[in-house]
């Protein structure tokens, strides 16, 4: 589908800036695929001559890549969009405002009916055509609305502006083959269609070569990457094949489905030292009954039986998990149930939300739609619980040594608390003291810290003894991209990769109430009204 549309621009094109390449500025919202999506429109755009725009001030061409599952999707899109109008037209016209991803994907003609003054919507399926989307809006001067129907060319295959010099993501598979009833998000991308396990491999080693120590692999339901090609053991394979690649040293993925995980996926986890003890799998909830509504082919025992083998063999494996309360027909008996499985799955971490209608999902047409008041006293009691274990869960940790991939970003108050940040193995955020006289680690060094308080959401290691400190290929590459920024020569000059802001891997952030000793925003905690997992 491919519309050209009346654009009711502010002054003609004449005014936009040409004392320079064009800048741009991408805004994310939603789960790990759309913040690599987003990595994807940045390298088409670079490639197509733009610049990204320097902080604090306004680019020639702002793109909002959506999520059409978050709690008020809509409304926060408009309230964008909204703000948008009035720069545009401070600006005289002289701003292009891009819509894409699974919101535009679903409203299509929408957008320009409440927003006009936007020049492009694009889809999920045709990503690699926004720089020539904008070009034809501005040469036009109308806006231009164009969502395919089915994937045109694998977002892997595009140009990308990495945000992180040590890690990166890797999209295994696109798309989805169940149908959860309050799930839209396999209308949106689609049936599942998986990548060559050659291309997947290529593209992991041209990362390391770029200096990365650390993937994720990504899919709407990673484990059952092979599905496309009729190999059920697949992903355990590629799991192995991708802890092969001398030079990476962390692997991880997101998110499987319980109901196609399977034993092998567990031994090749146990047995690839590269692949890290974390895992994300979501429950959703835990009463068989309201697991059936939402058809989600398992049960909770199953689910359990799963975590239980997962910890035989990788016995410090740290498991988070989504959960959603207030499902149509949810009763206080079936809300017992979730709790009773949270607190026997003892979870490191949980991402809760509370229930709400997605037009198009068949739950939306449920009877029974849970009332709000009885959806909130429920979600209160289930962050309570989990917060308690996942404090429980953390001080079990002090006195251990951790290994700290440093990050930039993932300590929001590091300049005040002089701290450094970054994730352990098993995925949780470290917070670390640079005793004086330290060198201090670069973002992608190695630093082995022992663990001297906990909170919920992150650990502190506060030791005053030297940093044992490593200095990786990562972090040589992060010191590279410094000196390319300032204009120095550099043997990596031209690459894709250019750290300028974090991606964080594992899973998103979500800002909640502060608790005691939390000095820092958290990551990987409990909120509600965000996907804390592609599924």
């Amino acid at each position: 589908m491919s519309t050209t549309l009346p654009s009711p621009t502010f002054a003609d094109d004449s005014q936009v800036s040409r004392g320079g390449p064009r800048t741009y500025e991408v805004r994310t919202y939603g789960c790990q695929m759309n913040v690599h999506d987003s990595e994807r429109l940045s390298g088409s755009l670079e490639a197509a001559g733009y610049v990204r725009a320097e902080a604090g001030t306004t680019a020639d061409v702002v793109v909002i890549n959506t999520c059409a599952v978050r709690e008020n999707a809509d409304n926060k899109l408009y309230g964008n969009l909204g703000q948008l109008a009035g720069v545009k037209r401070d600006r005289h016209g002289a701003l292009q405002i891009a819509v894409g991803g699974c919101l535009a994907q679903k409203d299509k003609a929408t957008i320009l009916e409440k927003a006009p003054w936007v020049d492009v919507v694009f889809g999920t399926h045709n990503m690699g055509s926004l720089p020539a989307l904008l070009e034809r809006a501005r040469h036009n001067g109308e806006a231009q609305l164009e969502i395919l129907e089915s994937l045109e060319v694998f977002p892997s295959t595009l140009p990308t502006r990495r945000e992180s010099a040590s890690s990166g993501w890797v999209s295994i598979s696109v798309g989805c083959n169940n149908t959860c009833t309050f799930c839209i998000v396999p209308s949106l991308r689609g049936k599942e269609k998986d990548r060559r396990p050659g291309d997947i491999l290529a593209e992991i080693q041209a990362l390391v070569d770029d200096g990365a120590i650390e993937v994720t692999l990504l899919g709407q339901n990673v484990n059952s990457y092979g599905a496309e090609f009729g190999d059920r053991l697949a992903f355990g394979k590629l799991l192995r094949a991708a802890g092969a690649v001398e030079g990476l040293e962390r692997i991880r993925f997101t998110s499987p489905h319980p109901a196609a995980f399977t034993d092998d996926v567990i031994e090749a986890m146990a047995e690839t030292p590269a692949v890290m003890p974390q895992l994300h799998m979501p429950l959703q909830s835990g009463s068989d009954r309201i697991l059936k509504a939402m058809r989600r082919s398992y049960r909770a025992e199953r689910f359990l039986g799963i975590l239980q083998r997962v910890r035989a063999r990788i016995p410090d494996a740290a498991i988070s998990t989504d959960i959603i309360v207030g499902f149509p027909g949810e009763t206080e008996e079936d809300f017992a149930e979730t709790l009773r499985v949270v607190e026997e799955a003892r979870f490191a971490s949980a991402f809760t939300f509370q229930y709400s209608i997605r037009p198009g999902t068949p739950a939306a047409a449920m009877p029974d739609q849970v009332p709000k008041a009885i959806v909130q006293e429920r979600y209160e009691r289930l962050v309570a619980l989990q917060e308690r274990i996942s404090l429980e869960e953390n001080q079990r940790q002090v006195g251990c040594d951790v290994r700290v991939l440093i990050s930039t970003g993932d300590g929001r108050k590091d300049s005040a608390t002089e701290r450094i940040s970054g994730r352990a193995d098993d995925g949780r955020l470290v917070h670390i003291a640079v005793p004086a006289g330290s060198d201090r680690p670069r973002p992608g060094d190695i630093v082995t810290a022992t663990v001297t308080h906990a909170a919920p959401f992150h650990l502190i290691a506060d030791a005053t003894e030297p940093l044992r400190l490593r200095r990786t290929r990562a972090g040589d590459a992060w010191e590279r991209d410094q000196a390319d920024s300032c204009g120095a020569p550099s043997p990596a000059a031209g690459s894709a990769r250019a750290a300028a802001a974090k991606v964080a891997l594992g899973l998103p952030g979500l800002r909640v109430a502060a608790g005691p000793f939390d000095d820092e925003d958290r990551t990987g905690g409990i909120g509600d009204g965000e996907r804390g997992s592609l599924r």
